[in-house]
C-alpha cells in the first residue's frame, strides 16, 4: 500500500477536540505523540500551536509512512521515530529538542491495520494469522494459534480479553490445527461457543482476536514503563494525556496516573515522612472522559475510548 492510499485510510482521530483541549494550555516546546498512527492527533495539536515541535514514535513502518504524508505541510515541525514506545525515555533524551511539555498515548489498535487484510488483525476480513504491529517481530498469531498449549491459550484469552468461553475456544483451537488464515480462526471460535453467543451484536470471535493481538504486541507490559518514563520527562505545566479502549488498559493507566497525584508515601505510618513524597501531577478529572454520542455515531470505533489526562506539577523543595 502506498503511503498516501494509507493516509486515506486511516481513521478520524478518536476524542481529537478533547485531546486539544487538553493541550491548550501547555506552553511552547515539545510534544510527542507516543502513537502517532496516521498523524490526525499530532495534526491537530501542530496546528494548535505554531511554536510547537512534535515527535511521532510508532512501531508501524506503515503508520510512520503515512504520517509523513498526512504532516507533510508540518515540514522540519515533525520528528519522526519508528520505536515501541517504552523506549520512551531514551528516545526522548536522543532526539534533544527542548521541554517536554505535552505527551499524548493513543493506546490500541488503528483503524488502518483492522481495515488491512493482509495484517491479519481483523476477523472481518481473510489474511494471514499474522497481527504483528512491527512486521519485524519474531511472534505473529499463526506462532500463537498453533503452538500454544490449550491452557497457555486460555490463560491469555482471560486475561486479556475476559473471554467467558476461554476453555472451549482454546480445546476446539487446538482440535482444529493447523490453523493459517483469519478465516479459519474465526468460524472455529464461532463453532465453539454456545449459539446464544453467536446471536449477539458482536461477532464471537472478537474477544479472541483482542487476545492474540495483545499476546502477539506484549501490549498491556509495555504501558507502564512507557507512562513512567513520560511523567518524568515532562516539564512542569506540561499534560499529558491517554486513550484507552480496554479494560486492562485502562486498569494500568489509572493506577500509575492516581499513584503520580496522589504521592504516595513509603514512609511507616507511625512515623514522620521523610522520603520527600508528594504528587506529581494534578488529575484534570478524577473520573476518564467519554466520546459524545455524535462522535461515536460517526465512529462507531470510538464508543469504547476512556481518556484521562493530567498536568505535571512543580517539584516542592524539602
Amino acid at each position: 500500500m502506498s503511503a498516501a492510499a494509507a493516509t486515506r485510510s486511516f481513521h478520524v482521530p478518536v476524542m481529537v477536540s478533547e485531546i486539544a483541549e487538553v493541550f491548550a494550555p501547555a506552553g511552547d516546546g515539545l510534544v510527542v505523540d507516543a502513537t502517532l498512527g496516521g498523524g490526525g492527533h499530532a495534526a491537530a495539536l501542530l496546528e494548535q500551536n505554531p511554536d510547537r515541535t512534535l515527535l511521532g514514535i510508532d512501531r508501524d513502518p506503515e503508520a510512520i509512512a503515512a504520517a509523513r504524508v498526512r504532516l507533510a505541510p508540518f515540514g522540519s515541525r515533525v520528528i519522526y521515530c519508528c520505536e515501541r514506545f517504552d523506549r520512551f525515555g531514551e528516545i526522548v533524551s536522543a532526539c534533544d529538542a527542548g521541554p517536554v511539555v505535552g505527551v499524548l498515548f493513543d493506546f490500541g489498535v488503528s483503524s488502518h491495520q483492522l481495515d488491512s487484510a493482509a495484517r491479519g488483525f481483523s476477523h472481518r476480513y481473510d489474511g494471514p494469522l499474522d497481527m504483528r504491529m512491527d512486521p519485524q517481530s519474531p511472534l505473529d498469531a499463526a506462532t500463537i494459534v498453533n503452538t500454544y498449549e490449550p491452557e497457555q491459550l486460555a490463560r491469555l484469552l482471560k486475561r486479556n480479553a475476559q473471554e467467558r468461553f476461554a476453555a472451549r475456544i482454546a480445546s476446539a483451537i487446538v482440535g482444529a490445527r493447523p490453523l493459517h488464515t483469519t478465516r479459519q480462526l474465526a468460524d472455529t471460535v464461532r463453532a465453539a461457543v454456545p449459539a446464544a453467543a453467536r446471536r449477539g451484536r458482536r461477532h464471537p470471535a472478537m474477544r479472541t482476536f483482542a487476545a492474540i493481538r495483545i499476546e502477539v504486541n506484549d501490549e498491556l507490559n509495555l504501558i507502564e514503563p512507557a507512562i513512567r518514563a513520560a511523567l518524568g520527562c515532562l516539564s512542569p505545566g506540561g499534560r499529558i494525556a491517554t486513550l484507552t479502549y480496554h479494560s486492562g488498559e485502562d486498569s494500568i493507566v489509572k493506577v500509575i496516573m492516581r499513584e503520580a497525584a496522589d504521592g504516595v508515601c513509603e514512609c511507616p505510618s507511625t512515623l514522620p515522612c521523610i522520603c520527600g513524597a508528594a504528587p506529581a501531577v494534578r488529575l484534570l478529572r478524577r473520573k476518564v472522559a467519554r466520546p459524545g454520542a455524535a462522535e461515536i455515531e460517526r465512529n462507531p470505533r470510538a464508543a469504547s475510548a476512556l481518556m484521562r489526562a493530567a498536568e505535571r506539577l512543580a517539584p516542592t523543595g524539602r
